[in-house]
């Protein structure tokens, strides 16, 4: 007989005596149920009926708790799409934070805390442009904004080093800000009324409706070199280099209209 045979035989004894064995404990067990029924007879089966009872109950909060578990195993793989979805748009919303400059964000955010007093129009009237200036009126219905179109960092990294300087985001979108500012406050004065203006203003207003007949400025927002004065947008070297920049990306365009500079803020081109 060989070493295999030997090993079948001596499992299959094993197994054997272990079932004979369980069969055994069965048997006596069996026989204590018995004695414990004679012995007590008239409350035996009501105290198995209470245990089976209990045994029943704690079996079905097993369960339970087992479907819960279920439940929950389910919902991990959704609450971890969830959890990427919301750091997706976290990331998308910082990223797009990091383009606006601090001037705007400080503003939208005393906006926020007093909503009553919020509006979707931007409020260009904290923009001091001349003296003289009448209070601005509301902008019509119909009219649009000027185009308040902010650069990326992908954008400002194209622009040529010779070109930009240390010219930052921070410095070229605070300048955007002040721009759309002039064009609001140029276009408040196109379309006001005459009892609205003092003499001053009204002498601005037909200055500017004089410029804005000229056939390329139909249309478009623009402002004058000499509205450049700040907040964030001055006309010295930094101020120069801004509008080289936006020049270059297409945000702005030039042009001379007798002794004035005139500037106009570019709508995206349609793709």
């Amino acid at each position: 007989m060989s070493s295999f045979d030997e090993m079948d035989v001596k499992q299959a004894g094993t197994s054997l005596d272990a079932l004979v064995r369980a069969f055994n404990l069965r048997i006596s067990d069996l026989r204590e149920l018995v004695i414990a029924r004679n012995l007590y007879p008239g409350t035996c089966v009501t105290d198995l009926s209470a245990i089976d009872t209990s045994l029943t109950a704690m079996e079905l909060q097993v369960q339970a708790i087992k479907d819960r578990l279920r439940e929950e195993a389910d919902a991990i793989p959704k609450a971890k799409k969830l959890i990427e979805a919301s750091l997706k748009q976290q990331r998308k919303l910082q990223n797009m934070s990091s383009y606006v400059p601090s001037a705007l964000s400080q503003r939208t955010a005393a906006m926020d805390s007093k909503p009553e007093e919020s509006k979707l129009d931007v409020d260009f009237s904290h923009y001091k442009l001349h003296e003289d200036a009448a209070a601005l009126p509301k902008e019509k219905k119909g009219r649009q904004s000027p185009p308040l179109r902010y650069i990326t960092v992908e954008e400002l990294d194209f622009v040529p080093t010779y070109m930009k300087g240390r010219l930052t985001l921070e410095k070229i979108n605070a300048a955007i800000t002040d721009m759309a500012a002039y064009a609001e406050a140029n276009a408040h004065l196109l379309s006001a009324s005459r009892k609205k203006m003092t003499e001053t203003t009204w002498e601005r207003a037909l200055e500017l409706r004089d410029i804005a007949m000229n056939e390329g400025l139909k249309g478009k927002h623009f402002f004058l070199e000499n509205d450049i004065k700040g907040p964030s947008l001055k006309l010295d070297n930094t101020g120069k280099a801004i509008l080289t920049v936006l020049r270059h990306l297409g945000r702005i365009s030039e042009t001379r209209i007798r002794h004035h500079r005139v500037i106009v803020l570019l709508k995206p081109q349609p793709g």
